[in-house]
């Protein structure tokens, strides 16, 4: 006789995590299925699902709304629902929103990111890590500056 499902069974963890990530519309019918067997093991679990698709629908529609007061009112009401639902990591993560909720406005205002820069310091503090033990500051320096040179062809320099 097979057994049910085990929570340290790593297929069906990835594949339960595949379904709970993913959005509700872009779900097949066989994982629409697993999601409904997932979400009625646990009322939290189907709370918390729930909760990440009304952020999903927020979100998306926040991408393209011209109103910011009306993208703070909505996101505020999101705020309650996860009030609400009271699930600690979501009210941890409102409570970061809440910290950082001007910022996030001014995102949907402003069609700026830093996004480029990120990259770049990224890369810089990779290839510092990577040249840990270069004596001269001068080969750090040409090793960063041949990097961003050739990143087109992939070439890696010494």
């Amino acid at each position: 006789m097979q057994k049910d499902w085990h929570p340290y069974d790593r297929k069906k963890c990835k594949k339960m995590r595949h379904v709970l990530y993913k959005r509700f519309n872009k779900l097949t019918e066989k994982n629409r299925w697993y999601l409904n067997r997932y979400t009625g093991m646990s009322e939290e679990l189907k709370k918390a699902y729930e909760l990440k698709e009304a952020y999903c629908k927020w979100f998306d529609w926040a991408k393209t709304a011209n109103d910011i007061a009306e993208v703070k009112k909505r996101l505020e009401a999101y705020y309650r629902k996860v009030e609400e639902a009271n699930i600690p990591t979501f009210l941890k993560a409102i409570q970061t929103f809440k910290n950082w909720q001007v910022e996030i406005l001014n995102s949907f205002s402003f069609g700026y990111s830093n996004g480029f820069l990120e990259g770049i310091n990224n890369k810089s503090k990779v290839l510092k890590r990577n040249t840990y033990g270069f004596r001269s500051f001068k080969h750090f320096k040409a090793k960063i500056l041949l990097n961003d040179l050739y990143k087109e062809i992939g070439v890696h320099l010494g």
